[in-house]
């Protein structure tokens, strides 16, 4: 029975290695292929631009897009470098280098993309409230710096503790790096992971006040004005668009950053299988965040909309039930087969030719005719 027993624990042991192993490569190569297929995506809808108040929010979206590739590519080698050698932290790692590098990068690709969808609400938020400002105040050098100003706050974060000493740990299912949040040593074991996840949190609350006043407004105005703005339509995508990526962020990573506030304030001691599990939802928002710009163009909701208006269209009309008389008085008719549009319907006879005049008489509902 003790063979039988230690037997199923090693296959057990190795369907886990092997799913876990399957489930980052697969999460690694549909992130990659979706950002690569939204950077695309980006880079052709840039090109022909028909707003000058939308060049800013492409930035700011293609910087978005080619971070999450990034967040993959390099996450994703780690993961598999590491599940490569069975996981073995002391033989391959006995400095602490890797896992530092495994633990900033993902604080990194964690808390930039937070960083940008707050910026681009905001972006937005200035661009629908104050368009005047919008357009003379904001420059794309501005764009720059702010973008250069984001990815360098995000990669302070990620390298604090290294620069103090309080390097980053080994959690407890050995295939990642991140905060000590076990067993704090001292106050800064405390501050670091906090101050991650506040600055998370704060951004996901930038972008939702900004979001809702952005969607507000455009609301209002769109209602006080008869007729819609050359604009409109654009601004309604990319309102559609923050929405989505908002709330993708709040899902994915509101419950890892609430878990690091409250194991970090001692009040919630997670377990390893916890922990990582939301890790792996907070990454899926790297292969979410393209999607949006995949499905929630201008283009692709047209056609959702005229798919679910066929649909949803009651088949009420019936089609058109020409008369015998009607064609057999028009048999001998010298004139060629004319073209009859009825009811928003093209109709064409080879035997039926008369005049504007017959069809109104024999069909008033009849719309236009061509002889």
């Amino acid at each position: 029975n003790s063979v039988n027993h230690n037997f199923s624990c090693q296959i057990c042991s190795f369907i886990c290695k092997n799913l876990s192993v399957a489930t980052s490569v697969i999460s690694m190569t549909v992130g990659i292929l979706s950002n690569s297929l939204a950077f695309f995506i980006l880079l052709k809808s840039s090109k022909r631009m028909p707003l000058k108040s939308k060049a800013p929010f492409s930035v700011f979206a293609t910087s978005l897009v080619v971070t999450d590739l990034l967040g993959h590519l390099v996450n994703g080698s780690v993961v598999i470098y590491v599940y490569s050698l069975h996981k073995h932290w002391e033989t391959f790692d006995p400095h602490g280098r890797v896992c530092n590098l495994f633990g900033a990068t993902l604080v990194f690709f964690g808390l930039s993309p937070l960083f940008l969808g707050s910026a681009m609400a905001i972006e937005r938020c200035i661009g629908i409230t104050k368009p005047f400002y919008h357009s003379t105040g904001l420059a794309f050098r501005h764009m720059n710096k702010l973008l250069s100003v984001i990815w360098i706050l995000a990669a302070l974060v990620a390298a604090l503790p290294v620069m103090l000493s309080k390097s980053y740990r080994v959690q407890n299912s050995r295939s990642w790096c991140f905060y000590n949040l076990d067993e704090p040593d001292d106050w800064l074991d405390v501050f670091l992971p906090m101050l991650f996840a506040l600055l998370g949190l704060l951004a996901l609350l930038f972008s939702i006040v900004c979001n809702t006043v952005t969607s507000c407004s455009l609301l209002l105005s769109t209602m006080q004005r008869k007729r819609h703005s050359r604009g409109t339509s654009y601004h309604v995508e990319m309102i559609c668009q923050l929405m989505a990526i908002m709330l993708v962020s709040c899902v994915c990573w509101g419950p890892l950053l609430t878990c690091v506030i409250l194991a970090s304030k001692g009040d919630y001691n997670p377990a390893s299988d916890t922990l990582l599990f939301l890790v792996r939802i907070a990454t899926w928002n790297q292969i979410l965040d393209p999607w949006v710009y995949i499905l929630l163009r201008k283009a692709v909701m047209k056609k959702f909309y005229l798919m679910l208006q066929r649909c949803c269209r009651p088949k009420s009309r019936k089609p058109m039930r020409w008369q015998h008389s009607f064609l057999r008085s028009s048999r001998d008719s010298k004139f060629g087969p004319p073209a009859c549009l009825f009811d928003g319907l093209l109709v064409q006879n080879t035997h039926i030719a008369t005049t504007q005049c017959e069809i109104r008489a024999r069909l008033g509902e009849t719309k236009l005719c061509v002889v």
